[in-house]
């Protein structure tokens, strides 16, 4: 059993991969930093990044990406974001549906430039789960953010927003987590929260759930580390796919 799920997590990751090189061989060399705010409808922690099944018979969540610094080719990215609205099926977990979700829609920041808008969209493809679902959108919408003390505030147009605030560790600080199972270089290490109320109101949905999940990161990553991280996933999935030697 837990080699068919390391096995899923796998399939996962280079399904991602997939979906990024299915644009084109010859891309752009990239890199971003700044800040992941996502928020979904489990309770905290969310139990999804281990291969569990959801709290609730879904898990309807979103990631959003807020890049401080950033680059496709010769494409300036900075101060612009990337959102990403997803919906697992019922009963299901979301590594072992994957490719089954119920939608993935994707919405780039609608004051990018033209060129802007297909760089943030292949790199969206790339670090967010946009092959998690056979019904796809891409959308354009403002996408906001506000912090007022600890409560962060963020806004994708008129489709959704969420207000969260980071948890206090039982020893202080902040609770962490790092590379769990489900992880990519996006997650490789998160901060824990809690959700106050997240919204949504497309792809035929009607969210506004309360005190559910959230979860804050720094990060910095780029083309290569996606490369490496998916050259190396490939690796692993061809040595679990071969038959094992009756000893």
């Amino acid at each position: 059993m837990k080699s068919l799920t390391i096995l899923g997590i796998l399939s996962i990751n280079l399904a991602l991969a997939a979906s990024a090189a299915a644009a084109g061989a010859e891309k752009p060399s990239w890199k971003i930093s700044g800040q992941l705010e996502e928020s979904c409808s489990c309770d905290a922690a969310c139990p999804c990044w281990f291969d569990s099944k959801p709290t609730m018979p879904s898990c309807s969540g979103n990631q959003v990406i807020f890049i401080k610094r950033g680059h496709y080719g010769n494409v300036p990215l900075d101060g612009l974001a990337i959102a990403s609205f997803v919906q697992s099926p019922e009963h299901q977990t979301m590594m072992q549906s994957f490719g089954k979700w119920n939608f993935s829609y994707l919405y780039i920041d609608e004051k990018a430039t033209a060129a802007q808008r297909e760089a943030l969209e292949a790199i969206g493809k790339t670090v967010m789960p946009f092959a998690g679902s056979k019904t796809t959108k891409v959308r354009y919408a403002p996408i906001t953010r506000g912090i007022a003390g600890g409560e962060h505030t963020v806004t994708i147009g008129h489709y959704g927003s969420f207000r969260g605030h980071l948890l206090e560790g039982g020893l202080g600080g902040t609770p962490k987590l790092m590379n769990p199972p489900g992880a990519d270089p996006l997650h490789a290490v998160y901060q824990q929260g809690r959700a106050a109320r997240v919204t949504y109101s497309d792809a035929g949905q009607s969210w506004n759930f309360k005190d559910s999940n959230y979860m804050l990161a720094d990060f910095t990553v780029n083309s290569a580390k996606y490369e490496k991280y998916n050259a190396g996933l490939a690796q692993k999935m061809a040595g679990m796919k071969k038959p094992q030697k009756k000893g």
